[in-house]
């Protein structure tokens, strides 16, 4: 074996550059063969994966036209399952703090200030002062349970007026409010929100109107749209 074919068989999975992406993709198609498949079929795509056979005869006789269709539908398959593993790791990597995943109800004033002050500087931090009776509370309070759902790194909570211990500050004519907080900093303070929205407003409208701030962070990382792609491949 020469040197060059013993640098790349002694070379690591996790190597970085060029060579190591390649090898790192060449283990993952032979790993990920489905056992399933027929032994002639997973041998072939093990031949085609392996760029150190030394197998001449093979090298040099021309790749039949059902072979070039089996090896390009499997190589898709592949590198779909490849590049969703990546971005679920890439996503590991990145991801940082608790996760939330509902909206807290404070029962005080004392609660208010302490979400506020303590939790992780990183997190960010969204407040719905809401009263009873008030026209949009409601409807808010179900916005914020679904946007809780779908940013879990977010800490949604929410506060009737009155446990605040300020409630001539928050009447019912500025009712819902929404103040957003990061690191113990106010980012948003907004009176009245349901005015900037129809009568009959959904939880995207409130992603939306966070997101023109600039003060949602990015969604997890969902594999549905590529889950559905494969159901779509399945015979």
């Amino acid at each position: 074996m020469s040197s060059v074919n013993q640098e790349e068989e002694e070379l690591p999975a996790n190597h970085t550059g060029p060579k190591g992406v390649i090898n790192d993709w060449r283990r993952y198609k032979l790993d990920s063969v489905d056992q399933t498949v027929p032994q002639k079929k997973r041998e072939l795509l093990r031949q085609m994966s392996n760029p150190r056979d030394d197998d001449k005869e093979r090298q040099n006789r021309k790749m039949s036209a059902q072979e070039y269709e089996l090896i390009q539908e499997e190589d898709e398959r592949c590198l779909k399952r490849y590049r969703k593993q990546c971005m679920q790791e890439m996503h590991e990597r990145l991801s940082f703090g608790p996760k939330f995943e509902c909206v807290h109800e404070l029962e005080s004033g004392e609660a208010f200030l302490e979400v506020i002050e303590k939790e992780h500087r990183l997190t960010l931090v969204v407040v719905h002062i809401y009263q009873h009776g008030v026209k949009g509370c409601e409807q808010m309070n179900s916005c914020l349970d679904c946007l809780a759902a779908e940013y879990p790194t977010v800490k949604f909570c929410r506060i009737d007026a009155v446990a605040t211990g300020a409630a001539e500050r928050f009447s019912s004519e500025v009712l819902p409010t929404l103040l957003v907080y990061k690191a113990g900093e106010l980012l948003g303070n907004f009176l009245a929100i349901t005015k900037h929205f129809n009568e009959e407003f959904f939880a995207t409208d409130v992603e939306g109107f966070l997101n023109e701030y600039g003060l949602l962070s990015e969604k997890e990382f969902s594999a549905c749209a590529d889950d559905e792609d494969d159901a779509g491949e399945v015979e």
